[in-house]
């Protein structure tokens, strides 16, 4: 992989890799939950529903014993809202029934919990338990690709070939970085190139569309 010291270093200058542990504490689950709930959804509705939600209830124990409806009264109008209040309450559930109310600490305990997909384990992994993994989302898959790092067709893919080629002291970093990237600057639709930083490393310079 090319140039990733030099694209990582040029990032941090502009982009804080504690953004979202100053909107969400560390607690592995209040991250777990506030995951969930971000699902195609925007942040500027998860965090204060996640907040809304948090202050019915902290710990698995406590969101066991609350009504669906309530849960969804919360965490409105986050996507899907009433199939995540359903998920809140039943990974509440396992969570206390099977993990001794601890979120488990490995991926592949993780995924066992319906309704958690790799991508919020290994956000789990990163933000709660700050141990090496590689949330993959939109952004990290098409910044990955356009940055001529690999060849992939979806995020899955992504994060696969990610941890073979990326080196593993980036892995803690990488996802905040790529994240907060692709949504001022390296955007889906339109990136805005004149304005990146790191488009001498890029191998799709110049897509920018006249604004």
């Amino acid at each position: 992989m090319k140039h990733v010291k030099e694209i990582v270093n040029e990032l941090k200058k502009h982009y804080t890799t504690t953004f979202f542990a100053d909107q969400h504490d560390r607690n592995p689950f209040k991250v777990l939950i506030s995951c969930l709930i971000s699902l195609r959804t925007k942040d500027e509705v998860t965090y204060p529903a996640s907040q809304r939600l948090f202050k019915l209830a902290k710990t698995p124990e406590k969101m066991m014993k609350i009504k669906t409806k309530k849960i969804e009264k919360a965490i409105y109008p986050a996507g899907f809202y009433k199939t995540k209040a359903k998920r809140i309450k039943n990974i509440s559930k396992v969570l206390v029934e099977e993990y001794n109310s601890k979120v488990p600490e490995t991926i592949n305990e993780l995924v066992k919990l319906h309704g958690v997909g790799r991508k919020t384990a290994n956000i789990v992994m990163v933000f709660a338990y700050n141990k090496p993994a590689i949330p993959v989302d939109t952004h990290v898959h098409k910044l990955s690709n356009r940055l001529g790092w690999l060849n992939t067709k979806n995020p899955d893919q992504t994060e696969q070939k990610l941890r073979k080629k990326l080196p593993k002291k980036y892995w803690l970093e990488i996802n905040e970085l790529f994240v907060r990237h692709g949504q001022e600057i390296c955007k889906s639709i339109s990136p805005w190139c004149s304005k990146c930083t790191i488009k001498k490393y890029c191998q799709q310079k110049g897509v920018e569309r006249s604004r």
